[in-house]
């Protein structure tokens, strides 16, 4: 019985938690983007450190990419990250 599946409902994560989660976050290309998704990152992630953030502008400047690297203790605090960016007006795409 080797193979047989999880029980339903319970979650196994590839990911180990915790562990520094590296999070891409994409929106347009404007004054104070960046800097307003460093400080949400900052207060849903004490240990996120804002210079470590890098920055890609689109080929035509129009949006910015930027990848965020986050500390995250489990699986319920990721969830809550990507919720958070994902429904931010200024935000168009979370991977």
């Amino acid at each position: 019985m080797a193979d047989q599946l999880p029980p339903s409902g319970s979650e196994e994560s590839l990911i180990e938690f915790p562990c520094y989660f590296p999070i891409k976050v994409m929106g347009k290309n404007v004054d104070g983007f960046a800097q307003t998704i460093s400080n949400l990152l900052v207060q849903m992630s004490p240990k996120f450190n804002p210079s470590s953030m890098e920055m890609r502008p689109s080929k035509a400047g129009n949006y910015l990419g930027l990848t965020c690297k986050v500390w995250v203790n489990n699986k319920t605090e990721l969830d809550e990250i990507y919720r958070t960016l994902s429904t931010h007006p200024m935000v168009s795409v979370v991977l």
